[in-house]
């Protein structure tokens, strides 16, 4: 989009922050939020494209959650050692 007309956003920041970006005035910082907003804004939109004709139920969706988190965590779990000191299971 660069050279064409955007529309302008206010946002605010937090002290701190404000106090760093105060300082680094040779920081393109309109353009580092503006890269940050759209690359969110284009995985939001590939989200809901991916998702657009999904029959899953809120329902569904937590139940596959809940066997993903399980799943990632019975793996971890053999594969880490623990705090007593036991070796991890070969796989």
């Amino acid at each position: 989009m660069c050279g064409d007309l955007m529309p302008n956003m206010t946002l605010s920041l937090p002290e701190d922050v404000y106090q760093i970006v105060k300082t680094h005035k040779e920081v393109r910082w309109s353009e580092i939020a503006r890269r940050a907003i759209e690359d969110y804004a284009k995985k939001i939109a590939l989200l809901n494209s991916m998702t657009a004709e999904s029959e899953l139920t809120e329902e569904d969706i937590m139940a596959l959650d809940e066997k993903v988190k399980s799943g990632i965590q019975k793996h971890y779990k053999n594969k880490l050692p623990r705090v007593t000191g036991r070796k991890p299971d070969s796989a």
